[in-house]
């Protein structure tokens, strides 16, 4: 059994996810590291060994309840505990609503809401238990202000936002406390990732309606990204600052550029300045 605070962190292959299993480690958690495919850990024991560091690594693929269970089990046998779940395994795709199939949509929201749901709901009654925990979710600017041709991601990504909001008043009355890290752009493969994923199957006549509106929108991405974009590390770092703090908050927006952003949504009711700020990248930079 564990006396070392234990952090299990779905998604650890990498980037953000990778990033994060090695911070908690360094700051004195015994991390369990989860991915979907553990044939992938290498680059991740490789830097765990670079920095002389221990963790675990064990499969768990979030679209599985058997697979979370199993995960469950095998870290509750080994260590007596966990106390901090980190929600970061992601899938995104880039389309409009009427390029991305049902299918796609599905795909989506399965890993990207219903699959921290699933591990949430698995993990909750060990912390209720315990009195204590910390669930500890990464979304994104884009759970909080809807990005062009990302409508299954950020409907995702909302859907995480409404239901963190929802929970946390009634767990933190049996001590356990709910976080979000909500990024702006990072460099990370993910990235690289969705923009493969070029949407189809939507008709001829739409695509030449959407095809230049999408290259604007990604030529204007990769402008941010290069200019404003944190890397995984950077954001591992404020999730150890949410699962160490005394007092954590429920929001944590990583990039000091992307409050003034989001703040528009606060002050602005009628929702009006968000959808020319974020339409004005649709144009050509």
């Amino acid at each position: 059994m564990s006396s070392q605070p234990v952090a299990l962190v779905t998604g650890t292959s990498t980037g953000i996810g990778l990033s994060t299993a090695i911070y908690l480690a360094r700051n004195n958690f015994q991390v369990i590291a989860t991915m979907r495919d553990t044939g992938k850990s290498e680059v991740l024991k490789q830097r765990a060994v670079k920095e002389g560091i221990a963790l675990d690594v064990l499969r768990l693929d979030v679209q599985d309840d058997a697979s979370i269970q199993d995960c469950i089990a095998a870290t509750m046998h080994k260590t007596g505990r966990i106390d901090v779940l980190v929600n970061n395994a992601g899938s995104g795709f880039l389309g409009s609503t009427e390029q991305t199939s049902i299918e796609n949509l599905r795909r989506v929201l399965d890993v990207d809401f219903i699959g921290v749901w699933r591990c949430t709901q698995a993990v909750l009654p060990i912390m209720r238990k315990a009195r204590s925990g910390r669930i500890i979710s990464i979304t994104s600017i884009g759970g909080l202000i809807g990005q062009p041709f990302n409508d299954a991601y950020c409907a995702a990504k909302f859907a995480v936002e409404g239901m963190m909001e929802s929970l946390a008043p009634v767990v933190k009355r049996m001590g356990i406390h709910v976080s979000m890290i909500e990024p702006g752009p990072v460099n990370t493969e993910f990235v690289a990732t969705v923009t493969k994923n070029r949407p189809q199957g939507a008709t001829v006549a739409a695509e030449d309606e959407y095809s230049p509106l999408l290259a604007n929108y990604l030529n204007g991405s990769r402008q941010a990204f290069a200019a404003l974009g944190q890397t995984g590390d950077d954001i591992a770092a404020v999730v150890v600052a949410a699962a160490t703090a005394e007092a954590p908050h429920l929001r944590y927006v990583t990039s000091e550029a992307m409050r003034p952003i989001i703040a528009r949504k606060y002050v602005d009711l009628t929702g009006d300045s968000i959808v020319a700020l974020t339409g004005s990248r649709l144009t050509p930079q």
